[in-house]
């Protein structure tokens, strides 16, 4: 069986067990727990799991309740039975969602049939659980959708970038991980899927390259497979990188990340004590852990951040955090980007990309602004949000290039020459000072232009439509009463 055809049966039993009151998160739990079992064997690993939980042990069950009673017990005891580390983290607090063992006899013959020991084949089943996590931050229930950034957009950010070999980087909020994967994904591209270079290198891509710190124990379970799925040993914590741990997230050369919006409960503050501008505001404090993580001796440590509109004008706290980014990097680029990309409706979001400075102050002279929001299309099931709403962005960013040479010919340079060049009006540059005699507000480079910010702001056609009719109703009833009032 092909691992198209068995991406199909997945997808399949997936929709059963929905049918059943399991949502796309507990079923990718699920297939978590499931998939590193089999992993285990495929990789030689499998002695680090008590011998009557290994794969080859689950699949000889022939009885289905003998087998479910095995599975739970499995979940209830393997992260505290096993020495190893990422053993540990996926089986910790595991539980069942399954309430019919043939469901879970399903899942384990699916799996068991997919030829792991073809890279192809390895390639394919990542990309499937890749398009489960998406299909489940889709979920609103679930509320995953705050770990999982469109794909389309995390593709551009790291093009835009352009990691390098060597480098380390970072995500401090990972999610499911799908920056950093991106990100050796488009390396691998780069290097003949790392057969090009020496053994040395090719072990630090895997192992030490890309890392991660993830809050939430779901998604760091998620985080961990996905990783393993795509062929990385990533080291990913699990933790708040807003509290001591964080302070040792430092030096990197690179860092890409969508921090979760809000507060911390309570209005709590975080507990970094080197945090030199204290604020309970969750972004602001993960854009000032994000600058300070990059490294200084190079000059070209870079990030780009996804943050929502009021990091960009709060006061106090705000316009301090934004000086200092500003002292300390070249914050050379805001993308104002549309609304209806993220989960949250109405959340109004942008991409700061910026290079740690050598100097401690003056980095910033200019900023560049794209808006890709002002009459935007209004993304959704019908307009999907895809890799081409970034064209002319992009032709911007670059001074040039297309969407299709970008990813080959882009060196991460940003040459402000050449971006004086490009003819867009949605493409702006203010100096520092211009920023400055704004009390250094950042909320700037949208399109001027009033009745096309009104319009784009009317709302989703249904709500609109529904709006209409209950109106309609309600002038109705008036004339039906004037009507019976004139008898």
């Amino acid at each position: 069986m092909s691992a198209e055809q068995i991406a199909k049966k997945l997808w399949e039993l997936c929709n059963v067990l929905r049918d059943d009151g399991v949502t796309y998160h507990q079923y990718l739990n699920e297939l978590t727990y499931i998939l590193f079992l089999r992993l285990s064997e495929v990789k030689k690993f499998d002695q680090d799991i008590p011998e009557q939980y290994r794969w080859s042990k689950l699949k000889g069950i022939k009885d289905n309740k003998e087998l479910f009673d095995t599975y739970r017990d499995l979940l209830a005891n393997l992260g505290t039975m096993s020495s190893n580390a990422a053993i540990t983290e996926i089986y910790t607090n595991a539980s069942t969602t399954l309430r019919k063992p043939v469901n879970l006899r399903t899942l384990i013959t699916n799996i068991d049939q997919i030829d792991w020991y073809e890279d192809e084949e390895q390639d394919k089943i990542a990309s499937i659980y890749e398009e489960l996590l998406e299909k489940n931050a889709g979920e609103k229930k679930s509320g995953a959708g705050q770990y999982f950034t469109p794909r389309p957009l995390i593709n551009v950010m790291v093009e835009l970038l352009a990691p390098k070999i060597g480098e380390r980087w970072n995500d401090p909020a990972a999610g499911t991980f799908g920056f950093m994967i991106a990100a050796d994904e488009y390396l691998k591209r780069k290097y003949d899927d790392y057969y090009a270079l020496s053994q040395a290198e090719r072990n630090f891509q895997i192992y030490e390259a890309f890392s991660g710190c993830e809050l939430v124990q779901d998604a760091h379970r998620l985080a961990l497979m996905n990783a393993k799925l795509h062929g990385l040993e990533s080291p990913i914590a699990m933790g708040d990188t807003l509290t001591e741990l964080g302070k040792s997230f430092k030096n990197y050369d690179g860092v890409l990340a969508n921090p979760p919006f809000g507060t911390k409960q309570g209005g709590e503050r975080p507990t970094r004590d080197d945090f030199t501008i204290q604020t309970s505001n969750k972004q602001l404090n993960f854009l000032m852990h994000i600058y300070r993580s990059l490294r200084r001796d190079t000059g070209t440590a870079r990030a780009a951040v996804v943050l929502p509109d009021n990091v960009l004008f709060e006061d106090n706290d705000g316009q301090k955090i934004r000086r200092d980014l500003m002292e300390k990097c070249d914050l050379h680029t805001v993308l104002r980007l549309p609304t209806g990309i993220f989960y949250a409706a109405g959340v109004k979001t942008n991409v700061l990309f910026f290079t740690r400075g050598k100097k401690e102050n003056g980095n910033t002279q200019r900023v560049w602004f794209y808006d890709m929001r002002t009459n935007a299309p209004s993304y959704g099931k019908r307009t999907p949000f895809t890799r081409e709403a970034f064209a002319d962005f992009v032709n911007a960013y670059t001074g040039g290039l297309g969407l299709e040479e970008v990813k080959d010919s882009f060196d991460g340079t940003v040459d402000d020459a050449k971006r004086q060049a490009i003819q867009d009006p949605r493409w702006q540059v203010f100096t520092r000072e211009q920023i400055a005699a704004k009390n250094d507000s950042l909320d700037i480079g949208l399109i001027e232009d009033e009745n096309i910010s009104k319009n784009a702001d009317l709302g989703q056609p249904l709500d609109i439509a529904k709006q209409a009719a209950s109106e309609l109703d309600a002038i109705k009833k008036e004339l039906d009463q004037i009507i019976a009032l004139l008898g």
